[in-house]
């Protein structure tokens, strides 16, 4: 798989304060599905911020696509354009007075063509289902149907990679389980995925990687069954095995499930 963004021994602190990421090196690849995990504060947030360019480096380097990012506004631009950031808080990025308004926005600055940002605001309105919100105001929308605007302005930039810092939060289940489906088409598309979570049974049935941060430092990197048998790091890092997990371990299965359906398919009693 093709690297799209590799920290190499970074560090930040914010003014007056200890420091917030502390020698991480790590590297993601097209097409991952990576869920970061760590309690507040852990570096999450912070992580995320340097992968997008909004902050830069203390110490270290970050690399896209095996160039080394520098401080000059066109390698951020590049850097800011292969990966997009979606906030926790929808409210924080909607500013457009209609969804077809604020799908514009971004491809607009990149100065494209009239009829390649229609074709970009187009398919990425019609990828997360907002053709019947196109005219109406974003704020004014539900939760998830916010949500969705915001994956929708990310998705019009055409990212190699995309960061969700927890894109569930305040989702009632029908709307997680919608934006769960929508991930699913991102990564089948080959975009890399990095979700930022507490939820461990998220990261459970949907990542083939987990990144686990502690106090600003990477404290685990695997795949999930390696993560969630390491008993020793969960703990030191306030994390809990899944519930399916802990499920298939009692009923003594050799795999244990990431979803109901397997399961159900798995135990015969």
């Amino acid at each position: 798989m093709e690297e799209i963004l590799r920290f190499e021994h970074v560090s930040y602190a914010y003014e007056e304060e200890r420091e917030a990421l502390l020698d991480v090196c790590v590297k993601v690849c097209a097409g991952e599905r990576v869920a970061v995990l760590g309690s507040n504060g852990a570096g999450k947030s912070t992580f995320f911020l340097l992968a997008n360019g909004v902050l830069r480096p203390g110490a270290g380097r970050i690399l896209f696509r095996g160039a080394p990012v520098g401080g000059g506004a066109k390698q951020l631009n590049v850097l800011r354009r292969g990966v997009g950031l979606v906030f926790q808080d929808p409210e924080v990025q909607l500013l457009g007075g209609s969804v077809e308004e604020e799908v514009s926005f971004g491809p607009m600055n990149l100065r494209l063509p009239v009829g390649e940002v229609r074709a970009r605001v187009d398919a990425a309105i019609r990828s997360f289902a907002l053709e019947e919100y196109r005219g109406r105001a974003p704020q004014y929308l539900s939760g998830g149907e916010k949500k969705r605007v915001t994956l929708a302005d990310a998705l019009a930039m055409e990212p190699q990679m995309l960061l969700l810092d927890e894109p569930a939060a305040s989702l009632d289940p029908a709307n997680t389980r919608l934006l769960e489906q929508n991930l699913q088409m991102l990564s089948e598309q080959g975009l890399g995925l990095m979700v930022a979570t507490h939820d461990v049974d998220f990261a459970w049935r949907w990542a083939t990687r987990v990144l686990v941060f502690r106090g600003g430092r990477l404290a685990g990197d695997g795949e999930p069954r390696e993560i969630f048998e390491n008993v020793s790091l969960l703990r030191t890092c306030g994390l809990e095995q899944p519930v399916l997990y802990r499920v298939g371990r009692v009923l003594g299965l050799a795999a244990p499930p990431h979803t109901v359906e397997e399961l159900e398919q798995e135990w015969k009693p």
